[in-house]
Parts: structure tokens; C-alpha cells; sequence
């Protein structure tokens, strides 16, 4: 599998502002915890443990 890399999310200004909101008035840990969260919730909806793999190499690179 091959994931999209290039600008794929229509709303994407509208995703960037909710994500800075949800983590408004949390502390570094707190926004931490969120992300994990966040991250492993978005996971299991993909349920590709390829593409979760490509996805963390070209978060890595």
C-alpha cells in the first residue's frame, strides 16, 4: 500500500483549527497524552498495520 502524501483533506484549515483548540489550555504533558490518543484512535480506524507502517516511516523522514 501506498499512502497519499501529498494534500488530501479538503477542510484541511479547518482540521488545523480544531486540532490547535483541543489542546488549547493543556499542559505539554496533557497535549502529549492527547496526541497518543489521538494517534492510536486514528489507528484503529485504518486497521492497516502497513500502512501504519509507511505512515510512521514518513513521519520519521
Amino acid at each position: 500500500m501506498t499512502l497519499i502524501d501529498t494534500p488530501h483533506l479538503a477542510e484541511h484549515d479547518e482540521f488545523y483549527e480544531e486540532l490547535l483548540a483541543a489542546h488549547k489550555g493543556l499542559s505539554a504533558e496533557e497535549s502529549s497524552a492527547l496526541n497518543a490518543r489521538l494517534i492510536l484512535i486514528l489507528a484503529n480506524h485504518v486497521g492497516d498495520i502497513e500502512a501504519l507502517r509507511e505512515a510512521i516511516a514518513l513521519a520519521r523522514a
